[in-house]
C-alpha cells in the first residue's frame, strides 16, 4: 500500500493571487493603456535568448506603457520554475523595477517568492552592460529554482522596456 502512494503523481494546483487585468489597474490607477507588442527578431531574440539561457517559445511579447511624462511600462511574462510556469508581473520605469508581482504560481515548491519580502528585493534595480541585475538577490531555501526564474524575467522586463522606450 505504502509503495502505491510513492508511484501516484503529484498534483499541483495553479494558484491566481491577481489577474492579468487586476495587475494592470494596480499599476496604472487610471485606465490601462492598449497593449502593444515586441517581435522577436534577430538580435533582439538572441538577447532574449541570452538573458533567459533558453529559447523563447513566443515570437512576441506583450507590454503596456503609460501615455505619461514617467513612461513606465508594465510587462506579464511567464518563466518555468522547476516544471511548471510562473507567471510574474513587473512595472519598470526609467529604467529600474518599480515592482514585481507574482500572479499565479503553479509549482509545488517555491512558493514563497510571491510575498514582499522577497518581490521587494527587485524594487530600484537595473541592468549592467551585459544584462546582469546591478544588485544581489538572496535566494530562498527550498525555492532556487523559482527565485532564478523571477531573476531571469526581471532581468527581461529591464531589456525589454530598454528596447521600446529607445525607439
Amino acid at each position: 500500500m505504502l509503495c502505491l502512494f510513492c508511484v501516484l503523481p503529484v498534483t499541483v494546483i495553479a494558484v491566481e493571487y491577481l489577474s492579468k487585468d487586476q495587475f494592470l489597474v494596480s499599476v496604472f490607477k487610471e485606465s490601462s493603456p492598449e497593449a502593444k507588442v515586441v517581435w522577436l527578431r534577430g538580435e533582439l531574440r538572441q538577447s532574449v535568448e541570452q538573458i533567459l539561457g533558453h529559447r523563447y517559445a513566443g515570437l512576441r511579447i506583450r507590454y503596456w506603457r503609460s501615455q505619461s511624462a514617467d513612461d513606465r511600462t508594465a510587462w506579464v511574462l511567464d518563466e518555468i520554475g522547476k516544471e511548471l510556469p510562473i507567471t510574474a508581473g513587473f512595472v519598470v520605469a526609467n529604467n529600474t523595477i518599480e515592482s514585481v508581482q507574482i500572479l499565479a504560481f503553479r509549482e509545488s515548491r517555491g512558493g514563497a517568492v510571491r510575498y514582499p519580502s522577497f518581490t521587494r528585493q527587485f524594487q530600484e534595480l537595473s541592468l549592467t552592460g551585459d544584462h546582469y541585475l546591478d544588485g544581489h538577490i538572496d535566494g530562498i531555501s527550498g525555492a532556487t529554482l523559482s527565485v532564478r526564474a523571477i531573476t531571469r524575467l526581471s532581468r527581461l522586463a529591464l531589456f525589454l522596456h530598454q528596447q521600446v522606450t529607445a525607439q
